[in-house]
């Protein structure tokens, strides 16, 4: 037995070291661990603090949302509107009253018979616009301009007491298609039959 606990006493003496360094590895992890437990034991704190920051935000905008706002329109800004909405009616009234004037009048004017106007001469109908009277005593010369339509041609030679009418134009000019007229085109414009 004595040699069997020499044995066992050799045989522990010779596994203290690997044993004490296997305990300095374990106490190096643990202290390893221990501190980054500590890391986030502090970051845990940190969050704690800012979950708590926020829940107070949350909280006031809360109380806020509850409040009201005080927004809203004082009676002296309710009769300020009443004024100006009072004062665009009437001038709206004002503008109304003078439309309605004015198409007065430009009926008047227009259900008043047209101011006699002197016959023109063949010669003189011409004069002063666009068409050049041809030299001879049975019509006139009419140059077409840009935009210039048949019927907006005799309508002139209608307004200056030319009486004449689309047919007769296109009697004198055979071949003249009025949707075809082009800048420059001389078509001849009769005279009326006295």
């Amino acid at each position: 037995m004595k040699r069997n606990l020499s044995l066992f006493a050799a045989f522990a003496l010779c596994m203290a070291p690997t044993v004490r360094a296997q305990d300095a590895a374990t106490e190096e992890r643990l202290n390893k661990l221990a501190g980054q437990i500590e890391d986030i034991k502090a970051a845990q704190d940190v969050f704690g603090k800012r979950i708590e920051t926020l829940s107070k935000d949350i909280e006031n905008l809360r109380s806020a949302l509850d409040k009201p706002t005080g927004n809203y329109a004082a009676q002296e800004d309710l009769k300020h509107l009443a004024d100006a909405v009072k004062e665009v009616d009437r001038k709206r009234l004002e503008d109304y009253d003078k439309i309605r004037t004015e198409l007065l009048k430009l009926g008047k004017t227009l259900a008043a018979p047209p101011p006699a106007t002197k016959k023109l001469s063949p010669a003189s109908a011409g004069e002063g616009s666009t068409e050049k009277p041809d030299v001879s005593d049975k019509g006139f010369e009419q140059v077409v301009k840009p935009g210039d339509t048949l019927s907006a041609i005799v309508k002139a030679y209608q307004d200056k007491n030319i009486k004449i009418t689309m047919e007769q134009v296109l009697k004198a000019n055979p071949g003249l298609k009025p949707e075809k007229l082009h800048p420059g085109q001389k078509i001849f414009i009769p005279a009326p039959a006295s």
